[in-house]
């Protein structure tokens, strides 16, 4: 398949999950706030892509939650094509992505991200995940996430979950603390052994994503919650802040290639404290 119709079907897609994503989320809302939109340029003279990102606040719901698009392209600096495959003697670049992060109201709900991306340099490949990071331990819903997680994973392949939970588990974490930024889920990079059957996988991941935190969402918002619990939130949301910007790749990849800022930093909660 030529290069160009594979960015063309990644790219549509990551589009229509966005919108798809945005209708749910006004849905579980009763529609009674609604998105704000933001288009922006990657280089504001000549033509490098560029992307939308929404952003929901003070819902009943969600208390933040951010679904950003891109599709971007140009030159890696020497400095970033030393690093990225592909790309050492060749910086030109072409990347388009789908990054979602959730931080509720209610303490009893944790914080949700998702995120898949299409790469290409000298070759393609894709990468993202979903990770989900309470403040309130429930093992029946972490069983049911990764029972979710397996079962996708199995249809593509038996030995997929294994090893991107075990990814997902190693780099959602944090060294300084010595503790897990959540309960995990899948992670993956790098992803190039064909490219319809890893396009598939993607796709799929999508699909269970909305299935999941529909359902994680829908089994907790109405929980009664306590001030306490609440200060428990904004801690974890500490921890949460402490990753993404002292470790997250995303968010150095795109602080280093020219994306929009408010976009990248879009996963950081509302609030958060520290003790």
């Amino acid at each position: 398949m030529d290069k160009e119709i594979k960015k063309k079907l990644a790219s549509n897609w990551f589009k229509l999950l966005q919108n798809i994503i945005c209708e749910d989320i006004e849905k579980i809302e009763n529609k009674k706030i609604k998105f704000k939109s933001k288009i922006w340029s990657r280089n504001k003279i000549k033509d490098e892509g560029g992307g939308e990102f929404r952003i929901l606040k003070n819902g009943k719901i969600f208390e933040k939650v951010g679904v950003n698009f891109s599709e971007v392209h140009g030159k890696f600096s020497k400095e970033i094509s030393k690093k990225i495959p592909g790309a050492k003697k060749k910086p030109n670049f072409w990347a388009s992505g789908i990054s979602i992060v959730m931080h509720m109201q209610n303490p009893y709900v944790p914080a949700i991200h998702f995120n898949t991306r299409f790469i290409y340099t000298t070759h393609g490949w894709f990468g993202g995940g979903m990770d989900v990071t309470p403040c309130i331990n429930d093992p029946k819903e972490k069983k049911f996430l990764h029972y979710e997680l397996k079962k996708m994973c199995d249809r593509h392949d038996k030995k997929y979950y294994k090893k991107y939970k075990k990814w997902c588990d190693e780099y959602f974490y944090l060294p300084h603390r010595k503790e897990a930024r959540g309960v995990g889920g899948i992670f993956f990079d790098y992803k190039k052994e064909n490219w319809e059957k890893d396009f598939k996988f993607v796709s799929d991941l999508g699909v269970t994503f909305q299935m999941l935190f529909n359902s994680i969402i829908k089994t907790k918002y109405k929980k009664k919650w306590t001030t306490k619990e609440k200060r428990l939130q904004y801690i974890k949301r500490g921890r949460y802040t402490e990753f993404n910007l002292l470790y997250d790749r995303g968010t150095k990849f795109g602080l280093q290639t020219g994306g929009n800022v408010e976009a990248i930093l879009m996963s950081l909660p509302p609030i958060a404290e520290w003790n």
